[in-house]
This record gives structure tokens, C-alpha cells and sequence, in this order.
């Protein structure tokens, strides 16, 4: 240990603290503090969650939102209808995100294609089988909508992060309980008897939400994981009324 009169070696000399200049770090807040006092705690509630696109309200009325992208791949299934596919759709696209649709019916996506991006070309639909890679990134997540029947075929595509897949079957058929099973998330709008059935088997569910999805009305969904589920009433705005109509359940004939 060096003696404590003995000077510091040269290489070792204190250095004077330099100053800082406006534009060159930060001093710190000036500001009186923010104090808030333990019995008001309670009162204190901060929206925390997943971030992602509102695509409705809970049973209480507060905003719900879907979570879309992720660091890796992300695996949805609607068993629903084509409005609810496309509300999400033209959310998705709207907070920047492109979207490729995979479909067999063009021409119940073509209005959406126009419309979407505000003449950007955000939203593309493409015949089934055709759907090349998407080049997915943070800064340029993709969602993928799988619109192909009850029966879709396997997909070309291979897992990407930030890439998104939502696949939309109309109504449930038994060889789908896997695909729905493998699912990150899955989406339940009203189904069959027969159907809650499966879904029950495939994703656990109570008896009361079996018993629930044969009457949910038109705007209504359940969001579940084996894990977590939450009903969630869709909420569009009035552009999106006009584009897509009301909510509905039953896809119009082609």
C-alpha cells in the first residue's frame, strides 16, 4: 500500500473531472419528485401487457390486444369467420407490418388489398401454393394469412422470426385438432356442438367454455392458450365498418 504523504505516481495522478457541455450528457431531472403516498397505491394502475394491435374489449370493457410478432415464429389459428380474419388483417397493417394472404378465394381479399396502406402496396394476396419467402425482420415483421378451407394443405413456408401465420378455418373439422393443438394462440368464434367438443380435447377447456361457444354472438371470440383465455368483442372503427360491413359470423357465399 502506498504511504499516504507520498505523491501519486505520475501515471496515477487524479484527473479533474471534465465539464459537461450542453448536447454532451445528461445532468438529470430539475424537477420536484413525483411522491405518491402508501395508501394511495391501490388507486396506481399502469397498462401493462403485450403489445400488439387493440382488437377489441374484455367482458369488463377494457381494450384488449393481440400480440402479433415475436423474436420467433408465432402460430395462430381463427376458427371463425372472414371479418374477424380481416379486422386483424387491416390492424396488423396499419401499425406497419405487411401482410400476405394466402388464399383460395382472391376475391373476398382484393377490396381489402385496395384499401389497406392507403395505395401501399402492404397487403398482398396470392393464390394458394404460391406464397414465396417474405423476408421478415424487426423492422419489417409479416403476418401471413392462411385463408385455404377447413382443409388447408401443408404450408411451403418455413418458420421465420417475426413472421406471423394466421390460419383461418372456417369451421373445425377432427383432422384439424392437431394443427389447433400446435397452435401458439387460437381463436373461437361460435361453432357446433361437435366442434367444442373437439376443441375441448385439443385445448383443455372447462365445461363452461364448451358450453358457451355454440351461442357466442357474431362479434365475439374466444382467445385462448392451454394456459390463459379471454373472450374479447371485436370493436370496429367506422372506415372498417364501411369496408367490411358489421360483424358476422358466416362467411357470405363466394
Amino acid at each position: 500500500m502506498a504511504h499516504p504523504t507520498r505523491p501519486y505516481p505520475a501515471t496515477a495522478q487524479p484527473r479533474p473531472r471534465p465539464r459537461i457541455l450542453p448536447g454532451f450528457g445528461l445532468r438529470g431531472p430539475r424537477r420536484d419528485k413525483h411522491v405518491l403516498a402508501t395508501a394511495d397505491l391501490g388507486a396506481l394502475a399502469l397498462p401493462v401487457g403485450d403489445d400488439g394491435v387493440l382488437i377489441g374489449v374484455d367482458v369488463q370493457g377494457r381494450p384488449s390486444v393481440l400480440g402479433l410478432f415475436r423474436p420467433g415464429a408465432h402460430d395462430l389459428v381463427l376458427v371463425g369467420g372472414l371479418w374477424t380474419a380481416q379486422l386483424i388483417t387491416l390492424r396488423a397493417a396499419s401499425t406497419g407490418a405487411r401482410v400476405a394472404v394466402e388464399t383460395g378465394r382472391p376475391q373476398a381479399w382484393s377490396a381489402l388489398a385496395r384499401a389497406a396502406g392507403g395505395g401501399q402496396p402492404c397487403l398482398t394476396v396470392h393464390q394458394a401454393g404460391r406464397l414465396g419467402p417474405q423476408g421478415a425482420s424487426v423492422t419489417s415483421p409479416v403476418l401471413v394469412v392462411r385463408d385455404l378451407t377447413a382443409r388447408p394443405p401443408r404450408s411451403r413456408l418455413s418458420a421465420a422470426p417475426w413472421q406471423t401465420t394466421l390460419t383461418v378455418l372456417p369451421w373445425l373439422l377432427p383432422e384439424a385438432a392437431r394443427l389447433v393443438g400446435a397452435a401458439d394462440l387460437v381463436g373461437v368464434q361460435r361453432v357446433q356442438p361437435e366442434e367444442a367438443g373437439i376443441l375441448r380435447r385439443a385445448l383443455s377447456l372447462p365445461p363452461e367454455d364448451v358450453a358457451a361457444l355454440p351461442a357466442l354472438g357474431d362479434d365475439l371470440t374466444l382467445w385462448t392458450t392451454r394456459m390463459h383465455r379471454q373472450y374479447v368483442r371485436a370493436v370496429a372503427g367506422q372506415a372498417e365498418l364501411q369496408l367490411l360491413g358489421a360483424p358476422r359470423r358466416v362467411d357470405p357465399p363466394a
